[in-house]
């Protein structure tokens, strides 16, 4: 993900601070300057580097840090305070306007990722129990029609297109079939160009005319760092734009575009996109993101994430399942599925607490592929009672699943310490309800994955 080269740089700058007993000036000092460096490293606009530092310098040569029993914490904590304003402060949400069909339209240079972006949205605020609609208004690149109804289809929205005729006529009669249909948000697809120029900016404050729509979402890239904030502003000057939207903030990119741009225009981050799936796709949050630079986790995005891959119903299924000591193999070879659906280990990691001391090296993406082939050799008799599983089952089963009767051992050992963990969680007595196990699974199963022989299994 995006920013770990500045949680490193940061994590080591608190860690020396944490060597001192007391701050002085000069330990601040030489502790700033190193963030600074790091922000800059990451590519953050150089102004907003600047007066970030400068604040909480500000701050930690206050009285109340010098004189802490513990300084470096109370340095961390203005850090963390200090990201938070310059993401937002706040969650920003849309703005729906005061009458249906709430109208978004979607603009941003080619490539980055604006037509498979607006399928995510549309299906994200479907989950929420809207009516989206999205209409097809980039006429001149080659298949983004098709494009757009591929993954509108895979998001079960409904696409408006009219061919290649002209795009205000497309977004005007678009505008009034989501009225008759009563589709409450239209997105509008706008085109897109290889650069900023004078055509794109007058066709899109054309269809901003006619449509008068209530958000004007920029779609940019982060993986192109200051260029996405040099971008952002071009647009924001030109048509004016609401709000941004960054795509590809799970690449290995710097991120500094997301921590410059609502300084540089004023415009806040509502969305995210973090992967190539169409459910790869966040609300943008400034207090969680600003966890996960410093490695605080991000445990609350976690659990709605696998809140939204299982119903209530499944959970109840299961909840009932381990209180009834009956969870098996099966079970967990569903849960491994689950799993598949939260994104990559790399991407749930970076979400627990401490996690950022992992190394990528200490994370087996094939893991679950290792555990879904072991349960898979079983009998359906060994999936229901592993207790079964004698010496001889264990060679045939780590012969059958290409793996070796070590792994048959540490995968039933673990199966083993979850049941017996869970029992705890949902026993008689026990006041744990599900959101608060899931939390607790969450930091168990997948702390240290690690595929040298270490580790716990990860379920939900």
């Amino acid at each position: 993900m995006a920013f770990e080269g500045l949680s490193s740089k940061l994590n080591k700058v608190f860690g020396k601070l944490k060597g001192h007993g007391k701050l002085n000036e000069k330990d601040i000092k030489e502790a700033m300057r190193e963030v600074r460096m790091a922000l800059l490293d990451a590519d953050v606009n150089f102004k907003v580097a600047k007066d970030f530092v400068n604040s909480v310098s500000e701050k930690a040569l206050g009285a109340k840090v010098m004189e802490s029993l513990t300084p470096a914490q109370q340095v961390i904590d203005i850090v963390h305070q200090e990201l938070i304003e310059l993401m937002g402060n706040t969650t920003a949400k849309l703005d729906f306007g005061s009458r249906p069909p709430c109208v978004i339209m979607m603009c941003g240079l080619q490539g980055s990722g604006k037509t498979t972006h607006s399928a995510k949205l549309a299906k994200l605020l479907k989950k929420e129990g809207h009516r989206p609609m999205l209409a097809a208004c980039d006429i001149y690149r080659p298949a983004a029609i098709n494009q757009l109804q591929v993954v509108g289809a895979k998001a079960d929205v409904k696409v408006f297109e009219m061919g290649q005729i002209s795009p205000l006529t497309i977004a005007k009669q678009a505008l009034a079939y989501a009225k008759d249909y009563g589709h409450d948000i239209l997105i509008l697809d706008t085109a897109g160009r290889l650069h900023v120029d004078e055509a794109l900016m007058q066709e899109l404050k054309d269809i901003k005319e006619i449509t008068e729509p209530d958000e004007i979402m920029l779609v940019v890239d982060a993986m192109t760092g200051q260029d996405a904030v040099n971008v952002a502003k071009a647009f924001d000057d030109a048509v004016g734009i609401t709000s941004v939207l960054m795509s590809k903030l799970d690449s290995d990119t710097r991120g500094g575009a997301a921590l410059s741009v609502l300084s540089v225009t004023g415009k806040p981050i509502k969305y995210v996109g973090m992967g190539e799936k169409l459910d790869d796709f966040e609300q943008f949050h400034p207090e969680r993101m600003a966890s996960r630079i410093l490695g605080m986790g991000d445990v609350l995005t976690l659990i709605e994430k696998a809140e939204n891959v299982m119903s209530q119903k499944d959970a109840e299924k299961l909840t009932k399942k381990f209180k009834e000591n009956k969870f098996d193999m099966d079970d967990l070879l569903d849960q491994m599925k689950q799993i598949r659906k939260l994104g990559s280990l790399k991407s749930i990691l970076g979400m627990l607490p401490g996690a950022g001391a992992i190394k990528d090296a200490d994370i087996d993406e094939t893991q679950i592929n290792r555990i879904e082939a072991i349960i898979t050799s079983m009998t359906k008799a060994e999936r229901a009672k592993p207790s079964i599983i004698n010496p001889s089952r264990k060679r045939r089963i780590a012969s059958g699943s290409g793996t070796k009767v070590e792994d048959v051992n540490r995968l039933l050992k673990q199966f083993d310490q979850m049941q017996s963990m869970m029992k705890k969680f949902t026993g008689k007595g026990s006041k744990m309800n599900l959101r608060k196990a899931r939390k607790q699974l969450a930091g168990m199963n997948f702390d240290k994955m690690s595929g040298k022989g270490g580790g716990n299994l990860p379920t939900l």
